[in-house]
C-alpha cells in the first residue's frame, strides 16, 4: 500500500484511542460509497449557493462520526470550503442562557478548518489570507510597487477595498459589528499591534462575556451570546464566500446531549433552534451554508423526548415512506446508518493489515483466513452481538498487530484461536457472509 506517513500514523493512533482519524479516510472508507456521493453532489450544490440541513441517525458505532470527518476532509480538500465542528455536550447547547449556546459557536471558531489548516484553528490564517490578497489587488490595481504601510495612500486604499467587502455585511443581523471588528483586526496588522488582533478575534470567536469589556478594548456596541449567535454562524458563512471559499461547512456532533436534557422547556427551545436552521436552509435563505447533525434513533424518532416529539420537525424528517433497505433516498434530511456488515468489516481489517504494514516498513504476515478467525472469535464472544461495536474490533485488532509486530514470537493462536495454516482448523473455517450477515445485515 502507498500511504503518507502522517495519514497512517493519523489512522493507527486514532483508531486504537477509540476515535475517527482527521486525515487519510479514503484508505478506510468501506461500504459508503453511495453516502459519499451524495455528499459530493450535496456540496456541489452548496458550493453554487444552496444551503442544505443534514441529520446523519444511527446506534453508536454505524458510521455518523465517520461520515462528518469524512464531509470534512472532501470540503476543504476538494472544494474550498471553510469547516467547523463541534460535539454536544451539557455545556455546548444550541439554546440555552448561561453561556451553553454561544460555547458551541465558540468551539466552532476554534475548530474553523482549511485545506491550509486542516487540524482547526484557522480563523487567523484566513484573516491574514484575506487581508494579503487584498493588499496584492491594491498594488496591481493602483500600480503600486509593494506593501508600504509608512505610504498612508496605500493604507487608505486598502482599507477602502476591505470596507467595500465588510459592508455589504451591514445588511445582515449582526453585520455591522462583526465588519467593525475585522476592519479593527486590520489596523492591528498594519499597526504590529498584537493586542488589538488578540481583541479581535476573542470578539469573533464569541468569547466576551460582556458589552463592557468588548466597548473598552474595541468600542463596539455589541457581542456574541447566546441570543445572536446563530446570526453569526450566518455573517461567517457570508464572509467566507465574499473572500473567495465556496462556503462553511458546520458538523455538529453527539446530538443525543440535546435528548438527555431534563427540563421540556429547553429541550424543545433546542429543538426551536434546528427547525429555524433547517427551515432557513430549506427556504433559500442562506447560502453556502452546510449543516450536519449526527444522533442516535433515539434522538430522532422519540416522540417524548425526541425531535419527532415537536411537531414540526417530526413533519420534515419523517422518511420517505416508499424508501427500503435497497432502495434508499439519500437526499431526504435525515439518513439513516447502518453498522458495517461483517463482509465490508473484513475488507476494514485487510484495509488496517496493509496500513501497519506499510506504516512500519514490514511485510504484512497476516493472512485473510486469519483475519477471519479473528472476526469469528470477536463475534463468538458472550453479548458480542448485542454491544460490540465496529470501533471495538478495529481497535482490538490494531492491538494484534502491534503485538505480533513488536513480538514475532508471539503465539499467533491466542489471538486466532488457531493458525489459519493448520489442518486442525480447516473444517472450522469462518465463512464471510454466513452467520453474521443475518445478524448485521
Amino acid at each position: 500500500m502507498t500511504i503518507k506517513k502522517r495519514d497512517s500514523s493519523a489512522i493507527l493512533s486514532s483508531l486504537s484511542g477509540g476515535v475517527v482519524p482527521s486525515r487519510g479516510l479514503q484508505h478506510i472508507m468501506v461500504g459508503r460509497a453511495e453516502e459519499a456521493r451524495q455528499i459530493l453532489k450535496e456540496l456541489k450544490d452548496i458550493e453554487s449557493g444552496a444551503s442544505v440541513t443534514k441529520f446523519f441517525i444511527g446506534p453508536f458505532g454505524c458510521g455518523k462520526t465517520f461520515i462528518q470527518a469524512l464531509i470534512r476532509q472532501v470540503a476543504f480538500t476538494h472544494h474550498n470550503f471553510v469547516v467547523a465542528n463541534a460535539d454536544f455536550t451539557p455545556e455546548r447547547r444550541l439554546y440555552g442562557n448561561n453561556g451553553q449556546a454561544v460555547a458551541t459557536y465558540s468551539e466552532l471558531t476554534r475548530n474553523l478548518a482549511t485545506k491550509s489548516f486542516p487540524d482547526g484553528g484557522a480563523l487567523p490564517s484566513i484573516l491574514e489570507k484575506w487581508i494579503t490578497e487584498v493588499q496584492v489587488k491594491v498594488m496591481e490595481d493602483k500600480n503600486y510597487p509593494g506593501v508600504d504601510y509608512e505610504n498612508e495612500n496605500f493604507v487608505q486604499d486598502v482599507e477602502r477595498e476591505i470596507n467595500k467587502v465588510v459592508s455589504e455585511m451591514d445588511e445582515l443581523t449582526g453585520g455591522y459589528d462583526f465588519a467593525r471588528v475585522l476592519v479593527l483586526y486590520f489596523k492591528g496588522f498594519i499597526e504590529d499591534n498584537n493586542e488589538l488582533q488578540r481583541c479581535a478575534l476573542h470578539w469573533l470567536r464569541g468569547e466576551y462575556r460582556t458589552k463592557t469589556e468588548a466597548r473598552q478594548d474595541l468600542g463596539v456596541r455589541n457581542i456574541i451570546d447566546d441570543n445572536n449567535y446563530y446570526n453569526y454562524i450566518k455573517v461567517l458563512t457570508s464572509f467566507v464566500r465574499q473572500i473567495g471559499y465556496s462556503g462553511l461547512v458546520v458538523n455538529l456532533d453527539e446530538a443525543i446531549n440535546l435528548y438527555k436534557i431534563t427540563h421540556t422547556q429547553a429541550r424543545n427551545k433546542n429543538y426551536e433552534t434546528i427547525l429555524k436552521m433547517y427551515n432557513d436552509t430549506l427556504q433559500g435563505n442562506l447560502e453556502g451554508l452546510y449543516i450536519t447533525i449526527s444522533g442516535t434513533n433515539e434522538f430522532l424518532e422519540d416522540e417524548r423526548r425526541g425531535l419527532f416529539s415537536y411537531g414540526a420537525l417530526k413533519r420534515r424528517l419523517a422518511p420517505n415512506k416508499f424508501e427500503t433497505t435497497e432502495y434508499r433516498d439519500l437526499s431526504q434530511p435525515a439518513i439513516k446508518l447502518t453498522p458495517l456488515k461483517i463482509e465490508e468489516l473484513y475488507v476494514l481489517l485487510q484495509k488496517l493489515r496493509d496500513i501497519h504494514a506499510a506504516h512500519h516498513g514490514y511485510e504484512a504476515k497476516v493472512t485473510d483466513d486469519e483475519i477471519q478467525s479473528f472476526l469469528k472469535k470477536e463475534y463468538s464472544r458472550p453479548g458480542a452481538q448485542e454491544n460490540l461495536t465496529v470501533g471495538d474490533v478495529i481497535r482490538s485488532f490494531i492491538q494484534a498487530l502491534d503485538i505480533l509486530y513488536q513480538n514475532p514470537e508471539y503465539d499467533r493462536g491466542k489471538i486466532f484461536d488457531q493458525p489459519a495454516s493448520n489442518p486442525a482448523n480447516k473444517n472450522d473455517k469462518f465463512e464471510i457472509g454466513s452467520r453474521f450477515q443475518k445478524t448485521n445485515g
